[in-house]
């Protein structure tokens, strides 16, 4: 899966390269989609400061994580579902539980923006980097 410019995403077959999927929505650039250790539900990060969770079976999106200023940098799935993470251009990083659809953690603590973010695998830490070099 690809993110663009163009606001949109695009799955892509492979080794062909057909693209067998679209998803529109997002306001501004996609910096990037992670998918759910099932497989089942992708989740889109952008420049217009949103975070989207979108499901196959129901052909959209299905979820849209807000509460940032910044536009959304990075994301990622927590390795048994359930939460996602995400990195921002505001200095912090969120973690949200995806059943209550509520954020439970802000993280800051970085001087620039972070730009990655991951759940490590089998794991209950947060791995951020960031402009400021750590």
């Amino acid at each position: 899966v690809t993110g663009s410019d163009d606001h949109l995403w695009k799955m892509w077959a492979l080794p062909v390269g057909n693209i067998i999927m679209t998803g529109e929505g997002h306001a501004d650039w996609l910096s990037g989609c992670c998918f759910h250790p099932s497989g089942a539900q992708p989740v889109t990060w952008s420049g217009d400061t949103a975070v989207w969770v979108w499901d196959w079976s129901k052909g959209g999106c299905i979820l849209t994580l807000g509460g940032r200023v910044h536009a959304a940098w990075d994301g990622w799935w927590y390795s048994r579902g359930g939460f996602v993470a995400s990195a921002s251009m505001d200095n912090t990083s969120k973690t949200w539980d995806v059943n209550s659809e509520t954020c439970i953690y802000t993280m800051s603590g970085h001087k620039d923006p972070v730009n990655s973010i991951e759940f490590p695998l089998f794991s209950n830490a947060v791995l951020t980097s960031s402009a400021d070099k750590t």
